[in-house]
Order: C-alpha cells, then structure tokens, then sequence
C-alpha cells in the first residue's frame, strides 16, 4: 500500500471511531431521558441528528476504500504482479 492509501486508511478509521462513539454517546443519554451537551443537538433522537449521518458517511467510506483496495490487489497481483 503507499503512503497516501494508509494515509487514508488511519484518516478513515479514526473518524469513523469518533463519529460513532459521539453517536453511541448521545444515543445513551437520549435513551436515559437525559440531556447530552456535548452532542450535536441535546434532546433530540439521534438518529435524525448531523451526528448520525456523519456517522453513516464515514462508516460507508471506509466499506468503499476497503473494497476498493481489496479489489486493486487482487486485480493486480493477477496481471502485473509488480503492482502491488
């Protein structure tokens, strides 16, 4: 992999860990009756929050870089075995 796709990677995964965990945060506090200040937006049901669709994106992008890769190496490492 070079540096730019592991690059990626880290930057992906990273934000794919803070989105969810700010989601899971405000989930909880929502389920608990509880106001989250830290959250997007206190009170409200997360699932119709930024946060949640953040999440969502980031989770979908890191699918998509993964097979992505997946599908290079192993496209490659058919025909020019050199690329990979």
């Amino acid at each position: 992999m070079t540096r730019l796709t592991i690059i990626q990677l880290v930057v992906l995964v990273a934000g794919t860990i803070f989105a969810w965990g700010n989601f899971i945060k405000e989930f909880v506090a929502w389920r608990n009756k509880k106001s989250c200040e830290a959250g997007c937006a206190p009170g409200v049901n997360p699932f119709k929050t930024p946060c949640f669709y953040g999440a969502l994106v980031f989770a979908i992008a890191l699918v998509l870089h993964l097979l992505i890769i997946w599908t290079f190496n192993e496209w490659a490492s058919g025909f020019w075995p050199w690329a990979i």
